[in-house]
């Protein structure tokens, strides 16, 4: 089941590389892909997501634009530190349309999730929502 905000997870965005204050990072986990954060250039750019308490992941689907490369980092502690990788895809690029795309993480728990855009098919990105499949 995909939950359409993570919100009602208790998820929220505690680390954000880059903000732009029209399209805060909090836009990620409100499950309206109108909103979004955009990031404000340079590569790599990443975001980490923090769950209320330890949480099962089958899978991840991100919603994008002009991401290229994504790598997916979990962490299974209270503070936000030693992450270990979990996913990885290379993003079609799409003209007009949003990315979707859905990233296996094999039933891993984790009480952080970390996504690094490691390059982009431009130099601003922006990722409209993450969903999490339990």
């Amino acid at each position: 089941m995909i939950d359409s905000s993570l919100t009602s997870l208790g998820a929220k965005v505690v680390v954000v590389a880059s903000s732009d204050d029209n399209h805060p990072p909090e836009n990620i986990t409100d499950g309206n892909p109108k909103t979004f954060w955009m990031s404000t250039g340079m590569f790599p750019q990443e975001f980490i997501i923090r769950f209320a308490e330890p949480t099962v992941i089958a899978a991840v689907t991100v919603d994008s634009f002009n991401v290229k490369h994504l790598r997916i980092e979990k962490n299974t502690s209270q503070s936000a530190s030693h992450f270990e990788s979990v996913g990885e895809k290379e993003l079609e690029h799409t003209e007009g349309h949003l990315q979707s795309n859905t990233i296996s993480l094999n039933g891993t728990s984790a009480t952080h999730l970390r996504f690094i855009i490691t390059s982009g098919y431009d130099h601003f990105v922006s990722v409209h929502r993450v969903g999490v499949q339990n």
